[in-house]
């Protein structure tokens, strides 16, 4: 860790873009323009800045245009925060809104620039953009002020909503807006020193808490327009299969059904409630071509697969030495195969939108993780132009990557455009489960040999799955995926090392999902160098901590959760630790599962936790999402899986795909620590760690490796 100290940002006037007055938002006032480094301006009319927008009307309403949806993982809580921070008002004070579709403004340049939320960049993206954006506003109101007065600026602060100077002469930011929006952006700012913080940093209550709690919160799944209709779509039992013919009759006779339209993905039928669209959806007759996805099962493609992997073309992400050379000269060598299953997102909104289509105009309004998409697409779809493709995002009911795709979105906008009418289009959770676009499954194979001491002294590691990237992105089948290596390499010292990838299309579609490969890699790895441990005869903690000397921030979380689990202390009979680390985005974790069997079935009792997230913006959301994503990685880990019978998805609903309850979430121990590394990402890196933690506390327990997921009752039988 390193001491943060105050920072001096310059800015390039050839990046700054003037503001003028948004009567959008207020009657008067202005929206702030921020310039960043090495960032284009772009003119369209209205303030338009790379980041972020901040909105102070004359009322003194401060509004913060988000660049990220808010999902649940708090960015309507800490993006205002790190705001406030340099503006120096009450966090209360400020209005949060998701701002419209626009990459060149809202781009994540951490995920390549389009405008999506996801790969736990919010914080990490905005930490220092935000605040100069408050710091840049709060200057300009400072110059405002001192022109105004005929004062030395400097003798002049902000802070509660107003400048104050000399005698007690007070003006409030509101008052000094339109003056303020006439000055040059500042080219350099001083951004506040850390041990000055007064809201970063601080645990903090959620601002859309009280909301979403009082059912003022509006969901996409809540949305309502003058003159809507609702559909249910009809879409082929197997992803792909597209309609053959279709007779309606039944359908049309059925009480308050409006119309029945085919578009691309199947039958909708439109009535004046979903429940009559959707009960008379069942009365349609579909003959389908269901294409060539209707040949597919899980097992034969987990086959070809685990066959990829030896005949598929490597692609490298880093070799140290000849690991292969050593592996083959060495006397102790071990190997093992780990494999991840097909997992659905079901997130417990299910997927929905509405749209209006109307005289080639098309509005759209709710839950999406990707606004310049949906709004390009849906464009293309229904033969609009892009700027006249509207799109306001609502509160997302849960998103974990899945509505990073858009097909519900263009299915709202196609059937909008057939009836003339606004359409909020929802999906039924049978829908949302068998029309998914899923993680992939995935083969890791290593092999290690092993020294007199027991340390390795040379690795190999392949992991052999589907890219994600290269179906939404288009990335070349011969380019590395960046999202298939996340945590490929842990941060153990390895002499030589030997890591690739092999890519292999299984033939069903797959998605971004929570932690993306972080999940498959961490699984891997953590229980592979836990048999490395146990075939070298040593403590599976201290043989970790033996190769990390190089490693602090690694170190330091491993002997933090080792202490407070009480690791190698007596445990209540039948009962077992296992532990796990990992870095992902930034974040270093390390975790220990406390397990016993129960009727056959792995119980895990309680979870401890270490993290070191650097900087924290809010601590509170830290914690929050650590025990989100514990409680989602569980559900991965020993209840949940996909599996296809002649293309059809197989598990329908909560059923058949169990969610964890209540009374099955362990007791959860978090402790976080204090840093001033830059901020890491939060919302997904725990969610990786569960399975292995969990797998290394069965070996302990019963001697039994479970190298496959889920770890479910028949998984322990068959090992």
């Amino acid at each position: 860790m390193t001491n943060m100290t105050t920072s001096s940002v310059t800015t390039s006037r050839r990046n700054f873009l003037k503001t003028t007055a948004v009567t959008s938002l207020a009657t008067s006032g202005f929206m702030f323009g921020i310039a960043l480094p090495s960032t284009q301006a772009i003119a369209a009319g209205l303030v338009h800045t790379p980041n972020a927008w901040v909105h102070i009307a004359d009322d003194n309403t401060i509004t913060l245009l988000s660049a990220r949806s808010e999902m649940g993982q708090g960015v309507y809580t800490s993006m205002p925060m790190l705001i406030a921070e340099e503006l120096n008002v009450d966090l209360k004070t400020i209005k949060v809104a998701i701002a419209p579709p626009n990459a060149k403004l809202y781009g994540n340049p951490l995920l390549g620039g389009p405008q999506l939320t996801g790969g736990s960049t919010s914080v990490r993206d905005g930490w220092e953009k935000l605040r100069i954006a408050g710091a840049q506003v709060r200057e300009m109101l400072i110059s405002a002020a001192a022109t105004k007065w005929n004062v030395d600026r400097s003798t002049l602060r902000a802070e509660k909503g107003m400048v104050i100077g000399a005698n007690g002469k007070k003006a409030t930011y509101g008052s000094l807006a339109e003056a303020a929006s006439k000055l040059p952006v500042p080219e350099k700012v001083t951004l506040k020193d850390p041990k000055d913080f007064t809201i970063v940093g601080k645990k903090t209550k959620r601002l859309d808490t009280p909301a979403k709690t009082n059912g003022t919160a509006v969901f996409g799944i809540d949305v309502k327009m003058p003159g809507m209709v609702y559909a249910a779509l009809e879409q082929c039992p197997v992803i792909g299969g597209t309609v053959t013919s279709f007779d309606a009759a039944k359908a049309k006779a059925m009480p308050g059904v409006i119309d029945v339209v085919q578009i691309p993905d199947g039958v909708a039928v439109v009535a004046n409630s979903w429940w009559r669209a959707n009960m008379a959806r069942k009365a349609l007759t579909i003959v389908w071509n269901e294409g060539t996805g209707a040949a597919l099962d899980d097992k034969s493609m987990l086959e070809g697969i685990r066959a990829a992997s030896k005949t598929g073309k490597p692609l490298p992400i880093k070799a140290v030495g000849d690991a292969e050379a050593v592996i083959a000269a060495s006397s102790k060598v071990v190997r093992a195969e780990y494999v991840s299953q097909l997992l659905s997102h079901s997130p417990l909104e299910p997927m929905n939108f509405t749209a209006f289509y109307d005289k080639g105009k098309v509005t759209l309004i709710g839950p999406t993780q990707w606004q310049d998409a949906a709004q390009g697409e849906v464009a293309k779809a229904v033969g609009a132009k892009v700027e006249d493709v509207s799109l306001t995002t609502t509160f997302l009911g849960g998103g974990f990557g899945r509505r990073i795709d858009i097909d519900f979105i263009i299915q709202a906008a196609q059937i909008s455009k057939a009836v003339g009418k606004p359409v909020k289009l929802v999906w039924s959770r049978e829908d949302d489960m068998t029309h998914d676009f899923y993680r992939p499954q995935s083969v890791s194979t290593m092999a290690a040999s092993l020294g007199a001491d027991g340390k390795p002294t040379a690795m190999t590691y392949r992991l052999t799955s589907q890219s994600v990237t290269g179906r939404v992105f288009g990335l070349p089948g011969e380019v590395q995926d960046p999202l298939m290596t996340e945590a490929a390499i842990a941060g153990y010292e390895i002499p030589a090392t030997k890591h690739d990838t092999v890519k292999h299309d299984a033939g069903l579609r797959v998605g971004y999902w929570r932690s993306v490969s972080h999940a498959l890699n961490v699984f891997a790895n953590e229980g592979f160098v836990d048999e490395l441990a146990a075939a070298a005869g040593q403590d599976p903690y201290a043989y970790r901590m033996s190769l990390l000397g190089k490693e602090p921030r690694y170190a330091n979380v491993l002997k933090m959760v080792a202490d407070k689990a009480g690791w190698g202390k007596a445990l209540p009979a039948g009962r077992a630790h296992g532990i796990a680390l990992m870095e992902g985005y930034g974040t270093y974790m390390a975790m220990v599962a406390e397990i016993s069997l129960v009727g056959g079935e792995v119980k895990v009792h309680k979870v401890t936790v270490a993290s070191d997230a650097g900087h924290m913006v809010n601590p509170d959301t830290v914690e929050a999402q650590i025990q989100s994503s514990v409680v989602f990685g569980l559900g991965a880990a020993v209840m949940q899986q996909i599996t296809l019978v002649k293309g059809r998805v197989q598990q329908t609903n909560y059923g058949a795909f169990p969610v964890v309850r209540m009374h099955e979430t362990p007791v959860m121990d978090i402790m976080l620590v204090q840093s001033t590394e830059k901020p890491g990402g939060i919302g997904e890196p725990a969610t990786a760690l569960v399975a292995p933690a969990i797998a290394n506390a069965v070996f302990k327990l019963t001697g039994k490796r479970l190298r496959s997921l889920p770890m479910n009752e028949a998984a322990l039988k068959s090992a």
